[in-house]
């Protein structure tokens, strides 16, 4: 389903980006109704915006004919813009993700077609920082276990022995804008606080008496391990089998940042053989195939994707791993920031302004 919105005002701004001046339509994917009236207040009133279209779904779910006229889409991350999704919209000039991440967006190509893509680089590390230790306590207190029991009528605290946060070492995979916010609160539980980053943060390392060690020293000490690094080629299967050699008996593991992070053989095994106590994961391998079952049943799915589906839906089963459905920017306040942001981001390109740009 769609809602289209349309008005016109003559535009003369010409672009930076050598576009001529022009006035532009857009497509707004993934939308929710309070989404759509932002959206419409915000742009609505730009005199180069002529037309808006909303759709409730991703871009797979679209028909391409419907898109074919856009100059701008907004996405999240569940829409895979691919080759075939940009040769698709040949009038396109810009991505504007709602999202700090663009790992779903093919960038080489829209290099080489001349495609503008914005992301929201700060819209809510607090907010994934606070999820972190939603899943951490969960884990470290069997919060979902004891939810379970009481509301079978079992008040019985038998198995639901927990472990404090307290005086445990936690270990930092990233110290960017979430990376922070981690340390931060980390460092109000009481805890050691061990970070891997490229580059060192020096006032991090003063106010919270953080130490940055290897990647391999830090798996080794950390009672709980947090990853907060971008999915790049060079972070893909960061934790691996190598890497996971190193890992503290009886870690746990927090992931709110990517799921192609972790090799998931890697970690079911560590899983099933106890060496990693417990997983909170608000993040899978194959996330954006397993909101849809019909996958599993396509005949033209791969092994390794079939492979990966399957152990996704072995994690989520798993007693002491806790997996929520990649909600860990879903807050209120972020995503009014992430709304207002993409805006602001939508109307400087079309005023010839560079924001938040990544390719």
């Amino acid at each position: 389903m769609y809602l289209k919105l349309m008005w016109y005002n003559a535009g003369i701004q010409s672009l930076s980006y050598n576009y001529m001046s022009s006035q532009y339509t857009v497509g707004v994917l993934e939308t929710k109704p309070h989404e759509k009236a932002f959206f419409e207040q915000q742009l609505a009133q730009h005199k180069q915006i002529k037309e808006v279209t909303f759709f409730d779904t991703t871009i797979a779910e679209v028909d391409p004919q419907q898109l074919a006229q856009c100059d701008i889409i907004s996405s999240f991350v569940f829409s895979a813009i691919g080759t075939a999704e940009l040769d698709s919209m040949p009038d396109l000039k810009l991505i504007a993700t709602r999202s700090t991440g663009y790992d779903h967006i093919a960038l080489e190509a829209t290099k080489q077609q001349d495609i503008v893509v914005a992301n929201v680089p700060t819209y809510g590390a607090n907010t994934v920082a606070e999820h972190t230790f939603a899943l951490l306590l969960s884990l470290s207190r069997k919060v979902p276990q004891s939810i379970e029991r009481t509301r079978s009528g079992d008040f019985s605290r038998e198995g639901l022995e927990g472990f404090d946060l307290c005086h445990k070492t936690i270990g930092v995979v990233g110290t960017g804008s979430i990376g922070r916010q981690v340390i931060r609160i980390a460092h109000g539980f009481g805890m050691t606080i061990l970070a891997y980053d490229l580059h060192e943060h020096q006032d991090i390392i003063d106010t919270y008496g953080v130490a940055y060690h290897p990647l391999e020293d830090l798996l080794a000490q950390s009672d709980v391990v947090t990853l907060h690094v971008p999915y790049i080629p060079q972070t893909h299967h960061l934790l691996n089998k190598e890497t996971m050699q190193h890992i503290k008996h009886g870690a746990y593991i927090i992931n709110t940042a990517r799921g192609e992070l972790i090799d998931t053989d890697t970690l079911l095994e560590h899983l099933a053989n106890k060496t990693i106590a417990g997983a909170g994961l608000d993040v899978l391998e194959g996330e954006r195939l397993i909101k849809d079952e019909v996958e599993l049943l396509t005949k033209d799915q791969s092994q390794d994707t079939a492979e990966t589906l399957w152990h996704d839906h072995m994690l989520i089963k798993m007693d002491n791993v806790i997996v929520t459905p990649h909600n860990a920017f879903n807050s209120v306040e972020a995503l009014a920031r992430i709304n207002q942001t993409t805006c602001d981001n939508i109307i400087a390109f079309v005023e010839g302004r560079e924001q938040n740009i990544v390719s």
